[in-house]
């Protein structure tokens, strides 16, 4: 994608995002947008033949952008894991502020059974750069068990985040302390079972050893 369409259809966006808040993620609403930004109708289907959907899959790319951009700039070699992980979400959440209602749409818009794939697609995008960003190189089974759980914690917390008006948004990272908390638990569960696991014998070699006899 060239750095032009790409200025183009963060334009388009930016002119979005304000009706969007109260009419959603619509073509109609793409196309008002493609106006105010200056361009011709005929610009809304090419820098996004997708429709509104394909706007808002944009928008989500350039919110983890953004989150990686912040990320960037931070010592994430004086945190530990789990406040990399902590930093990572809140940067992501806090980039979202200005935009809540338009994320509530967007999960309503998302919310309908045939868009799950899509939605999927979206929340594994963004943990799985959230996983590299704090320098995980797990590529075992651990790999998926990661994101699947900062999946979890993810969508919850953005969840919480959308009805929070606490000063500061601290009930959010509260909320969110404790539920990377709760998978470090699991995660130090799961290392003990893979440690026990090794040490017993393995059920499917001595099926094949009982087969071979």
């Amino acid at each position: 994608m060239s750095e032009h369409l790409v200025s183009e259809k963060r334009a388009i966006l930016a002119a979005a995002l304000p009706d969007i808040a109260f009419d959603g993620w619509t073509d109609s609403v793409l196309l008002r947008a493609t106006a105010l930004a200056g361009f011709q109708s005929s610009m809304a289907m090419r820098a996004f033949p997708g429709g509104a959907l394909e706007l808002l899959d944009f928008h989500i790319r350039e919110a983890d952008r953004k989150m990686l951009e912040a990320l960037a700039g931070e010592n994430l070699e004086a945190l530990k894991v789990r406040e990399r992980v902590a930093l990572a979400i809140r940067l992501r959440l806090i980039g979202e502020a200005p935009h809540r209602e338009a994320i509530r749409k967007a999960l309503t818009a998302l919310a309908l059974p045939h868009r799950a794939p899509a939605a999927l697609r979206q929340l594994h995008r963004t943990v799985d750069a959230i996983w590299y960003a704090v320098g995980d190189t797990a590529t075992d089974f651990s790999w998926y068990s990661k994101r699947a759980l900062l999946a979890a914690v993810y969508s919850s917390t953005l969840l919480y985040w959308l009805d929070d008006r606490s000063s500061g948004q601290e009930k959010t990272w509260a909320f969110l302390d404790r539920r990377i908390a709760n998978v470090m638990d699991i995660q130090r569960l799961t290392g003990r079972a893979d440690k026990l696991k090794e040490r017993l014998p393995d059920p499917f070699r001595l099926v094949r050893r009982l087969r071979g006899a």
